[in-house]
């Protein structure tokens, strides 16, 4: 087994647990996941992924009153029912296009 050396960093609690809930489905431990991103700063002599902010600034649900959500939600089904529906790769079109995502 190759050596190792241990790395010590501060992360708000919340995105470290939502970062273990993705690496969890993908069945990746958070000590491969570093270890992967550092690889990929060697090999890209860089930040392995586009920095910049973005155009605009997706909803925060967290914001929204129970009303506000609950009017998202109603309004989102009445659009499913509708037939106003997107596919997976316009959805990625548009985040790409309206949030740089």
């Amino acid at each position: 087994m190759a050596r190792t050396s241990n790395i010590f960093a501060r992360v708000e609690p919340e995105i470290k647990e939502q970062a273990e809930q993705v690496l969890n489905q993908l069945g990746i431990p958070m000590s491969n996941a570093i270890g992967l991103f550092l690889r990929q700063i060697v090999l890209q002599r860089g930040i392995p992924f586009e920095m910049k902010l973005p155009e605009k600034v997706l909803p925060d649900c967290s914001a929204m009153t129970d009303e506000q959500f609950n009017a998202a939600i109603t309004r989102g089904m009445m659009d499913l029912s509708e037939g106003k529906v997107m596919t997976s790769a316009q959805v990625a079109d548009m985040m790409k296009r309206d949030y740089g995502i």
